[in-house]
């Protein structure tokens, strides 16, 4: 008992000291609290105070960095106004003492310095960035008196003749030049793109180059273009334009010879950004005297149109096709070619009509036809026109396809693409067979031709028989002449073409044909089939004509023997016309064998049945079969 007494006395006594130490830690919590409150207010005291001591600090870093970079700066300025008096006696010296090559590196120089220097604000690089700007200008200036003295070195023209009759290249400038004016391009074209107060894209060294090469072109060329108005106008009035007879095609070489020689010197010189800006300046002048020359030969073509339209065909294909090598080349100047042949392709297609209307024109104004029925020369004319038209397929081509088929009728080919009026919707049919409508065309001429010269005969030939012959005449002459062109090879697309022609033949070789009506009418008598019975033929299965006779009344023998007496005058009278009339040889052999296959199966049953009618005495029977074969084949 007293044990446990002295283990609780024990354990009371520890338990109050634990709460005494509690008590005491709580204390000492409490006091490490208050401390801690107040170290907290004292540092925010104390940041409050830093703040603007760290700003300041911030403020006096930027400060600092500006005034390094103002001292650089300084430095730099110091030391580029030390340079300047070295830059200036370079730079006034001129490159050709110096050098091209330092010349360029000072005036770089000093353009980089320059840039450095208009970067700042500085009032202390204002009287510098005057100097250096006046060192610049000067330098530009003389620099571009270099590049204009050694272009005056390749400047005088030439006589392309030379060049492109011994298919020479044309010459370009030297190498070492192209490489001087090169760099010259090079510094001038970066200030002009630096001066923003100059607003054309032209830098002063194109301006110069243009100028200058611009002037050689054209003095170059202008013998050609005076040359070819010259030898355009040398021939008869009336003569058909021979193919290459215009000296058109050795200007057009020339052009495209010195132009492209001339896209080569300026690819070599200027940067390819300049390239077409340069070439084009470059070849204004002389591409103005080109467009010249090609209105005045179209004046002379409008007035000769139906000689001189070739002129306009071989035109159009000459300078097409130098547009289109010079453009694959430069990529420039097509719509410059285009624009210059324009008056010239208006005139091409106006003149398919215009032919057309000619042929008409003409044959209404004849006064006379060759009364023998021979052809007249104008239908060769008109054969040769056509002809000379096969000679300029890529032009015909392009005309004809533009113009639309059948669009030269009532003068639609004026109206067909012009740029003042709506074109007609054929002509964008643009899948259309050239060579075709170039049929239908030639067809068409032909048709007009033989129509007028059919009507003009009726009126001015004696007889109807003359005027076929003439009509064939005609007709023989075009067949010929188109068997013997590529005109064969054009009307093989047109199915109704041979047709036409050979309608036209008939219809000349029938209205001959009517002469011969009168002997075949003498050769017709009257058969009663109730007069008894029929007439007995021979051991050979012929009529007996002495049969036939005898059953004839008087009256009846009598018309008989008239009928061969009207035969025998007509036949002699018709012969003998025959062969006064001028005919093509297949004309003549043509209607030869049409009269025999007339004439002969008629006479040859009339002689059967009436030969015997003046007993053989030959006094109305003048012809027996063989004769009268014979003397039909002469006709031939």
């Amino acid at each position: 008992m007293k044990t446990r007494d002295t283990v609780h006395a024990e354990e009371s006594a520890e338990v109050e000291v634990l709460i005494a130490d509690a008590a005491k830690f709580d204390g000492i919590s409490k006091q490490i609290k208050a401390s801690l409150g107040r170290l907290e207010g004292g540092s925010q005291l104390v940041k409050n105070a830093l703040k603007p001591v760290y700003s300041n600090t911030q403020g006096l870093q930027v400060m600092n960095d500006n005034i390094d970079k103002i001292l650089n700066a300084i430095d730099k300025m110091l030391g580029q106004n030390e340079d300047k008096g070295r830059e200036e006696r370079i730079i006034r010296a001129g490159p050709e003492r110096v050098g091209l090559p330092d010349y360029l590196a000072s005036l770089k120089r000093v353009d980089r310095a320059l840039s450095q220097m208009s970067s700042t604000n500085l009032r202390f690089n204002q009287q510098a960035i005057g100097d250096f700007n006046e060192l610049l200008a000067e330098g530009d200036s003389q620099l571009q008196a270099l590049f204009r003295s050694t272009l005056a070195e390749n400047v005088q023209p030439v006589e392309p003749l030379h060049y492109i009759t011994k298919n020479l290249p044309f010459p370009g400038l030297p190498q070492e030049r192209v490489s001087k004016l090169g760099s010259i391009d090079s510094f001038l074209s970066s200030t002009a793109a630096r001066d923003t107060s100059y607003n054309s894209r032209e830098s002063s060294s194109i301006r110069i180059y243009v100028e200058m090469r611009g002037a050689y072109l054209s003095g170059s060329l202008h013998n050609l273009s005076a040359a070819s108005i010259s030898t355009s106008k040398r021939k008869a009035s009336d003569e058909i334009y021979h193919q290459g007879t215009s000296g058109i095609g050795t200007y057009a070489s020339g052009v495209e010879g010195m132009f492209s020689t001339e896209f080569k010197n300026i690819s070599a010189i200027f940067s390819r950004e300049d390239c077409g800006l340069a070439f084009e300046a470059t070849c204004r002048m002389a591409l103005a005297e080109f467009a010249k020359t090609l209105r005045e030969l179209n004046m002379h073509i409008k007035s000769n149109l139906a000689t001189d339209c070739f002129l306009a065909y071989e035109i159009v294909e000459i300078v097409t096709n130098v547009g289109y090598r010079i453009d694959e080349l430069s990529g420039q100047l097509k719509l410059p070619f285009a624009d210059a042949l324009k008056p010239v392709r208006e005139t091409a297609k106006s003149s398919l009509a215009e032919l057309i209307e000619d042929v008409r024109r003409r044959v209404s104004s004849m006064q006379i036809l060759p009364q023998d029925g021979s052809a007249i020369p104008f239908t060769s004319e008109i054969m040769t026109r056509l002809q000379t038209m096969t000679l300029y397929p890529q032009s015909i081509a392009s005309i004809m396809i533009s113009l639309g088929d059948g669009n030269w009728h009532s003068g639609a080919s004026a109206n067909s693409t012009s740029s003042t009026s709506l074109p007609s919707i054929r002509s964008f049919d643009v899948g259309a067979d050239s060579s075709q409508i170039l049929a239908h065309y030639m067809m068409d001429t032909v048709e007009t031709l033989l129509t007028s010269l059919d009507a003009k005969a009726r009126v001015l030939l004696k007889s109807k028989s003359i005027s076929g012959v003439f009509v064939a005449n005609n007709v023989a002459v075009i067949d010929r002449m188109i068997r013997s062109s590529d005109i064969s090879t054009i009307l093989a697309s047109s199915s109704s073409a041979s047709a036409k022609i050979e309608s036209w033949r008939k219809k000349g070789t029938s209205a001959y044909l009517e002469s011969w009506r009168e002997p075949c009418s003498a050769l017709m008598d009257v058969q009663y089939t109730n007069r008894g019975a029929r007439p007995p033929s021979g051991s050979n299965g012929l009529v007996d004509s002495a049969a036939v006779i005898k059953q004839l009344g008087s009256k009846d023998k009598d018309s008989i023997k008239e009928k061969f007496k009207i035969f025998n005058t007509s036949f002699e009278e018709l012969s003998a016309k025959h062969k006064s009339l001028q005919m093509e040889r297949d004309v003549r052999s043509l209607l030869a064998r049409e009269v025999q296959a007339m004439i002969e199966p008629l006479y040859a049953r009339f002689w059967d049945r009436y030969h015997e009618i003046d007993k053989g005495k030959g006094k109305y029977v003048k012809y027996d079969k063989g004769s009268l074969s014979a003397q039909l084949a002469a006709l031939g």
